[in-house]
């Protein structure tokens, strides 16, 4: 058996191969209502084999969508729109996952086929908020930043969410640390220069992470797995970098964090990434190794071979494939054609297979 194809069991739910669908914005949702594009989107891919199909990132609360068009868990009625959709997942052979994102100073912008820029009260903007009042690049306005008690309210917001995630029918739970959204604002010193309990030291700009992480276990069941996804390193001097990841991760996992899905970039635009396949791995492989943590390698994955062998050389415990899957709903088939992995498709389509 490749590992590839290994079952991985986290607390009691079991992922039938190592390969997941990484969470990626559609920009198609009706005020937070996730619609038929969904399901189709995220059940053709667990149709065509992946393990974990992880829905895009869902805003905790509506300002916290980076565009309108964002899906949300901050309504009740959200729940119902998800239902239907992590059933199908269930029913396909594969695990049902959310993001919980709060997109901080990165909100109110527009979907990227209408340009992705940030949208004024006119186009249906709204004010954002974050760690600090330094706004994300030109063009973009100044978010709020946020006092005490709005900060009581993010925590009490991604707790609600988690819930909600629960009764929609969502077996795990990943919270979006990463990418420059909100939690990322507050870990890295370049989007926080606050003076109080949040900012500063790193214990302060970890400890928005660490709370929501605490509120989110308290309510999600201990039987379901709980991930993190973090940006390793800001690709700047000054910035939020590795050594800080791990140790943020070592925190994380005595909180009951089961898996961090390890990333890169985003806090701050024009900086130079050494983009190539696989060409964040070798972070998961250090998070793994030094934080004692199971991790999600993702970027630049595409065949077979290449994510055989960032399992095989124990690099990361599972991963993550975002644009490749847009490509081809059905690579896990193909990889396991080029790896000669026998996996069972669906009864319906077993005449073709």
């Amino acid at each position: 058996m490749t590992k590839l194809f290994s079952p991985l069991r986290i607390r009691e739910v079991e992922l039938k191969n190592r390969i997941a669908v990484s969470p990626m914005c559609q920009y198609s949702a009706q005020d937070g209502h996730a619609q038929t594009w969904h399901l189709v989107h995220l059940g053709s891919r667990a149709v065509g084999g992946a393990g974990l199909v992880i829905a895009e990132a869902s805003a905790v609360e509506a300002r916290g969508r980076i565009s309108p068009g964002d899906t949300g868990l901050y309504a009740d009625s959200h729940v119902d729109a998800w239902r239907p959709i992590t059933e199908f997942i269930r029913t396909a052979g594969a695990v049902a996952g959310v993001q919980l994102a709060h997109a901080g100073r990165k909100a109110s912008t527009a979907a990227p086929w209408i340009g992705g820029k940030p949208l004024g009260p006119a186009e249906g903007g709204w004010e954002t908020v974050s760690a600090s009042a330094l706004a994300f690049d030109s063009g973009y306005s100044t978010p709020h930043a946020l006092p005490a008690a709005e900060i009581e309210a993010v925590v009490a917001a991604f707790r609600k969410a988690a819930e909600r995630a629960l009764a929609a029918g969502f077996e795990l739970a990943e919270i979006h640390s990463a990418h420059g959204y909100l939690l990322h604002q507050f870990l890295s010193p370049l989007s926080n220069v606050r003076q109080d309990e949040y900012g500063g030291s790193f214990e302060n700009r970890i400890r928005l992470v660490l709370r929501v992480v605490q509120a989110v276990r308290e309510v999600w069941p201990a039987r379901l797995p709980l991930f993190v996804r973090v940006s390793a390193t800001d690709w700047k001097e000054g910035g939020w970098d590795l050594e800080q990841t791990v140790e943020l991760c070592r925190r994380l996992k005595a909180l009951g964090v089961d898996l961090v899905d390890v990333s890169s970039g985003g806090l701050v635009p024009g900086v130079k990434i050494p983009l190539g396949p696989g060409y964040q791995a070798g972070f998961a492989a250090a998070v793994r190794r030094e934080a004692g943590m199971p991790t999600g390698a993702v970027g630049l994955i595409t065949e077979a071979a290449q994510a055989e062998t960032i399992l095989a050389s124990e690099q990361a415990d599972l991963v993550l494939l975002a644009r490749e899957f847009l490509r081809d709903p059905y690579w896990p088939r193909r990889a396991a054609q080029a790896l000669g992995a026998k996996i069972k498709p669906p009864v319906q389509y077993e005449r073709g297979w």
